[in-house]
């Protein structure tokens, strides 16, 4: 019931924060990508590694994990491991992350309860493992833009089929400024705005452009 009397200035508790998250890369690998048509690969790429730098950024924790890795899908994306140096991926052979103990475990082990998850293909690696978190009570924050399935169909599907189980579709930039929040956060605005640069497109050109013009504290 709404109560005016208790209308304040405060954030509401669906917001991701560095506190309450976890985030979850699934099989960014080159045999996943060779087999990814729902957009553009090099985007998607992009869009990952962006995220990738946001959980770097506000001290997120980052769970890696890969799918045969050795006999068929390949290393993990080189530009996402660059971001995790000497962090180990979980490989595995389930299609479902979620039913494989040792990526589970390093899931709990972060305390987090909202699990940002991004991967390939969406159909299959994204969705199973999302429905599995979903029914054991985690709250799941799908990146769209920085997943991708075998073709536009197979992504939106499974999309669907997320979203009606109650994950929430995001994207990477949503995610990254969602963690901000608050241009006077002076310990990470450094940090954002180095990544809309290099990862934001016209936004970060428009970054670019307002610090050169207005000068090198321009909000973003």
């Amino acid at each position: 019931m709404f109560d005016i009397a208790q209308v304040h200035a405060a954030p509401s508790a669906d917001l991701l924060t560095p506190d309450n998250s976890v985030m979850l890369f699934i099989d960014h690998q080159p045999q996943m990508f060779f087999g990814t048509g729902s957009g553009d690969r090099a985007a998607i790429i992009n869009s990952t590694v962006g995220l990738a730098k946001a959980a770097r950024a506000f001290d997120v924790p980052a769970v890696l994990t890969t799918v045969a890795a050795e006999s068929f899908s390949g290393p993990l994306l080189p530009q996402l491991a660059a971001v995790f140096p000497g962090q180990e991926a979980v490989d595995r052979t389930s299609m479902n992350a979620w039913e494989d103990e040792a990526l589970v475990e390093a899931v709990r082990a972060t305390g987090r309860k909202k699990i940002v998850l991004s991967g390939l293909w969406t159909e299959v690696c994204l969705v199973l493992p999302a429905l599995s978190a979903l029914a054991q009570g985690y709250e799941v924050y799908v990146v769209t833009d920085a997943s991708g399935g075998v073709s536009p169909a197979a992504h939106e599907h499974a999309l669907q089929r997320m979203l009606a189980a109650g994950a929430v579709p995001v994207t990477w930039v949503q995610v990254l400024l969602e963690l901000q929040r608050d241009w006077a956060r002076s310990e990470t605005y450094g940090a954002v705005m180095e990544i809309v640069k290099e990862h934001a497109g016209a936004y970060g050109l428009g970054v670019v452009y307002a610090q050169t013009v207005i000068g090198a504290h321009a909000a973003g």
